[in-house]
Formats: structure tokens, sequence, C-alpha cells
């Protein structure tokens, strides 16, 4: 496996892979990998030959007030899971090197960045968009993973991509979790004990919810309700949203008629937490 801090040399190692004819897989990370990244990773191997790790904590998608100065940064550590997991490549710039002037351009999507975590963190997907745009022009991959956990990300990445005709596939993959349902993240690091155990009700109002469709429940005010009512149960849980939304467009709905993607936010102490379900009553 290859490290490469620069972006000349980062292109470098993807062309001399190009040249022999292999196809190239792109694993966007913050660093702070867990068994969710690996997870990716793994994807990739199987459907690429050369999988390029990106390492890079982006200053652009993170809000005045958010965690950019304490976010993890193990990267000793996470070099050793790459290496382990199959990666061929590193990509493990500097800030100065991502951004070397001061960002006067930007990649904005419209209207699907508005609604649920785009509420709160109003630039957040702007500098998303900008970062992985970025990372696409580098590498070039054929194929870019993303996880299920940030569906609203997922969604956004997928549309930007159509509307620019980037030459890459966007591969989701479903969400790793804990044993107790709780999502893989790399803000979980941020809880205690308890606060785990009470992050566990995130999950539970999920399957609460889908358990409720499955059993034909398709009003949206009834369902939210059930789940804000599970939330609920754990006062260190201070609910952001509970929002179930078109699959496409990301508005809210009154009545589930298709596929729709049910979405949590909330803050347990300092640490914003997110998870979501896709729903699909057409199967």
């Amino acid at each position: 496996m290859k490290v490469s801090q620069t972006i000349k040399l980062a292109r470098k190692n993807v062309s001399a892979a190009r040249k022999q004819g292999k196809t190239i897989g792109l694993v966007p990370t913050m660093g702070a990998l867990h068994r969710g990244h690996i997870s990716l990773i793994e994807a990739a191997k199987k459907k690429c030959d050369y999988v390029v790790v990106s390492i890079f904590v982006n200053p652009t998608q993170f809000g005045p007030s958010e965690d950019f100065g304490k976010y993890p940064r193990p990267l000793e550590e996470d070099l050793k899971m790459c290496k382990k997991a199959g990666a061929d490549l590193v990509f493990n710039p500097s800030v100065e090197e991502m951004y070397p002037e001061k960002n006067i351009t930007w990649v904005n999507v419209e209207k699907i960045t508005e609604n649920l975590c785009g509420r709160s963190r109003p630039r957040h997907f702007r500098g998303v968009t900008t970062v992985c745009t970025k990372l696409f022009n580098i590498v070039a991959p054929d194929m870019a993973f993303f996880g299920q956990k940030d569906a609203q990300q997922a969604i956004v990445i997928k549309r930007m991509v159509a509307d620019l005709n980037m030459p890459l596939k966007i591969i989701v993959c479903p969400t790793v979790r804990e044993q107790s349902g709780l999502a893989l993240s790399s803000r979980n690091k941020y809880l205690s004990e308890q606060e785990r155990e009470d992050a566990a009700y995130i999950y539970k109002s999920l399957q609460k919810c889908k358990e409720m469709i499955d059993s034909g429940g398709r009003n949206t005010e009834t369902l939210i309700n059930e789940m804000r009512n599970i939330l609920q149960q754990k006062k260190s849980i201070k609910i952001e949203y509970i929002s179930i939304v078109d699959e496409k467009t990301l508005e809210n709905i009154d009545y589930i008629q298709d596929k729709a993607l049910a979405a949590v936010a909330v803050r347990i102490g300092s640490t914003r937490l997110i998870d979501n379900f896709p729903i699909d009553i057409t199967r």
C-alpha cells in the first residue's frame, strides 16, 4: 500500500494503475476509521482493481461552532486498517494541499440540501460537494463508495454526479451497526458508556417505524410521533429532527405511497448523531 500526501503523487500512482487497465475505486473518508469504513473498502475491492482511500478532515464542511478542531485524527491506526483491508493507495493531503488559497469556487447542490441536516448545517453540503468534486478530479475513479448512514450526503453526491455528467458511479453500501443497533460513526468515540447505551434508542425508534410500516402504517405524522415517544424515553437525547421524506426530493411527506426515507438527527451531550432507513413499499 502506498501513501500520498500530494495531489501530484496521488495522480501519478492512479495513472500508473490506469495504464495497467485497472478500474479505480475511491472511498472518501475523514479518517478515524471503523468497521463501517472497512466495509466500504471491502466493497470497493470486490468491484474495482485498484482502491484509493482518501483521509482528509475537510474544514469546509464544518460550521463555526462544530468539532473540526477536536475531530479524531488517529492516522497511524487508520493506515494500518487501510492496509489490512486491502487498500492500494491512501491519499492523505493537508488542508494547505487541498485549499492552497482561500476557496472562492464552490459546488452547490440546491433544494435537496435544504431539509434534514441542511436546516441546521446550512453550509455543510456545499463543503461536502466541493471536496468530493476535488477528490473526483484528483483520483478520477470509476466508482466511489459511500455509506447509507449518511443518506442525505449520498443522495446529494449522486445528484451532483448526474447533473454535472461526471464519469463515475456512486455505490451506496449498507449501514454497519454495533450489537445494540447504534450506527457506527467516528463521533461515537465522544460518547460515554451511558450515552452510548442511550444512543441505541435511535435505532429502536427506526425499528419501530419500520414495524409500523410493515404492518400497513402510512401516515407519517403517526409514525414520527411514535418515534419521538421512543427517543424521549432518554433524557440525554435532544431531538434535532425526525423526518420522513421523499427519497428523491428529500421533501417532507404526509403519506407514504412508494419510496421514502425515515431519518433522525439527535444530540447526546455535545455529540450529534444521525441515522435512517430507506422505505420501499412497492416491493
